[in-house]
């Protein structure tokens, strides 16, 4: 879809302001400018202010709504060890984009650590407790990125509790981007 031409909303639908993380209602009959669909989510240009707009309301900008991942859990499923378990929660964290920045949290070097522990008493059930950062420290869009990522890891299979903590330290800089997303930025 071309992010120059306008798409009219379809019908009201929650969105969250960027970068401040406020939840409003835009309305149906809106003017909105798609600047970005990555991960599921939409960010959107709506009368000269950006906003998040979440698979969920997809269709309300005439896009089609993703299925979201079957989870069925079956006791008699093949375990996962964890660490191959850690390997698809990187992934899954790739498919969580910054809505200002067309590059995942990942490659932007936003998560600082991933720590996988088998939940005790249950087979092939594991707690996951992310670490992770953001761009800037005032930006209101940690809670929306937090809960996207509990959302993306809780779909996993074998992950059946999650925590995502928002730290400080160390302070974010472009300097912890990967090569690739450098190269995506223009930044080598």
């Amino acid at each position: 879809m071309n992010g120059n031409e306008p798409v009219t909303l379809t019908r009201d639908c929650e969105a969250s302001v960027i970068p401040i993380g406020t939840k409003v209602t835009l309305q149906a009959g809106e003017q909105a400018h798609i600047t970005q669909s990555l991960g599921g989510s939409y960010t959107v240009i709506v009368n000269g202010n950006m906003f998040r707009i979440e698979n969920k309301d997809a269709d309300a900008l005439g896009m089609e709504v993703a299925a979201k991942p079957a989870a069925a859990r079956t006791a008699t499923g093949p375990a996962i060890s964890a660490e191959d378990l850690e390997k698809e929660i990187w992934n899954q964290m790739r498919t969580c984009y910054d809505p200002e920045i067309p590059v995942n949290i990942v490659d932007l070097g936003l998560v600082y650590d991933c720590k996988v522990a088998p939940i005790a008493g249950a087979e092939n059930s594991y707690r996951v407790d992310i670490k992770m950062t953001l761009t800037a420290p005032g930006c209101g869009m940690g809670p929306v990125l937090q809960q996207d990522v509990q959302n993306k890891l809780l779909s996993l299979e074998a992950v059946d509790d999650v925590n995502v903590e928002l730290v400080w330290e160390p302070q974010w800089n472009q300097g912890m981007l990967t090569e690739p997303a450098k190269l995506q930025l223009g930044l080598l």
